[in-house]
């Protein structure tokens, strides 16, 4: 059934911890209803927004360091691709940023 997609452990791992970020959200909302805020997102945010915000910024950094990977190692005169890892920690620390501040 999903053969067509490439299952790494790094993309098992970056959609497991999606999944569990949803189901710790809506615990987290079902027991302490959130209010809007303003972070440095340029409007008021709910938690859920946040989450939102940030799950599509960590995808967009994923899928720019997949299309980038090969010319970095190039540039940096690497003989592989540059981990894959290093996106994904770099998404979800961009992701926590936006959960915390945002």
């Amino acid at each position: 059934m999903f053969e067509w997609m490439a299952w790494t452990l790094p993309v098992a791992i970056f959609f497991s911890c999606i999944v569990l970020m949803l189901i710790g959200m809506t615990v987290w909302e079902l027991k302490s209803p959130t209010t809007l805020r303003r972070g440095f997102l340029p409007m008021a945010t709910t938690r859920g927004d946040r989450l939102f915000i940030g799950l599509l910024t960590a995808a967009y950094v994923n899928l720019i360091f997949i299309g980038i990977s090969g010319k970095l190692a190039g540039w940096l005169g690497l003989q592989a691709d540059v981990s894959i890892w290093i996106s994904f920690i770099a998404s979800m620390l961009l992701l926590g940023l936006i959960l915390k501040k945002g």
